[in-house]
């Protein structure tokens, strides 16, 4: 059965018990509204640790917007139930007193990888990111932490954050998880209407074609301007960002000459999707 557990004290607690018995302790982050993507994080975890701690923890220091924070969505009983099918150690959900209390000061900035894409779209966002992460990986005291590679630029974040702090945890990056249809799954998926619902995908599908434009020797500046082209006609709102970048450091490239990702986000009704394939 899954512990819930909601102070950091009662956690390091266990955790040491755990570790005094030599075992390897996992930990996944997640804001709840679990889905198959976080349980595939889950189910790697437990491959690769004797114990596995998820967190849920809906951060308040990364949404820049406070409509977005209101609405996302929160159901821990149904979260927890899929954890204990999932055979999860414990439940960490600590109150938001708990992670920030008074008189909280600190705030861990990563500069460069953070700065484009989400980093100018959303101000703040990745201090948030990696305060809150920092402050998890503190509270586990987990030696190995999984990420989805949906949130690419994250995992990119987090990974520069704990070499450069010397922070001693293991990031492992997992595939992104898709429904059938090719949609990146995501907790923010339940709100889109049934007829953006059914448009979604197609971010993904254009996306797919440009790169194997791009791999085929197809100019990277003008691919990229006809997938914008494309999914606009289809539909889909606003552009924040659809770009080539090297996979690691996330520099702007208009030519194939190393690992590279298309990273994309943008707004169909009141939801911004973001999305990232490697070419």
């Amino acid at each position: 059965m899954t512990q819930v557990i909601r102070t950091s004290a009662e956690l390091r607690e266990k955790v040491a018990t755990w570790k005094r018995s030599g075992m390897l302790v996992g930990v996944v982050p997640t804001m709840g509204a679990l889905h198959d993507g976080h349980l595939s994080l889950v189910r790697e975890a437990r491959k690769q640790s004797d114990r596995v701690i998820v967190t849920i923890f809906v951060n308040p220091m990364q949404f820049n917007n406070k409509d977005d924070l209101e609405k996302y969505p929160r159901d821990e009983d149904h979260d927890l139930a899929l954890l204990e099918a999932e055979g999860v150690d414990v439940l960490f959900a600590p109150g938001v007193h708990e992670v920030y209390p008074d008189g909280f000061a600190t705030v861990v900035a990563v500069s460069g990888v953070s700065e484009p894409l989400e980093g100018a779209f959303r101000p703040g966002h990745f201090e948030g990111v990696a305060t809150v992460v920092m402050k998890l990986f503190g509270m586990t005291q987990a030696g190995r932490a999984f990420f989805g590679e949906k949130d690419w630029q994250q995992v990119q974040v987090v990974k520069r954050m704990v070499e450069d702090l010397n922070v001693p945890i293991r990031i492992i990056p997992c595939p992104t998880i898709r429904e059938e249809d090719g949609l990146a799954m995501s907790s923010r998926n339940v709100r889109l209407s049934p007829e953006h619902r059914a448009l979604a995908p197609r971010l993904h599908a254009e996306m797919q074609a440009a790169a194997a434009a791009i791999r085929a020797g197809a100019p990277v500046t003008t691919t990229l301007e006809a997938a914008k082209a494309a999914i606009g006609a289809a539909g889909f709102g606003a552009w924040d960002y659809l770009d080539l970048r090297s996979a690691e450091g996330l520099r702007p490239i208009t030519e194939l000459s190393e690992p590279a990702r298309i990273l994309a986000a943008v707004h169909l009704g009141d939801v911004r999707l973001i999305d990232n394939i490697a070419v």
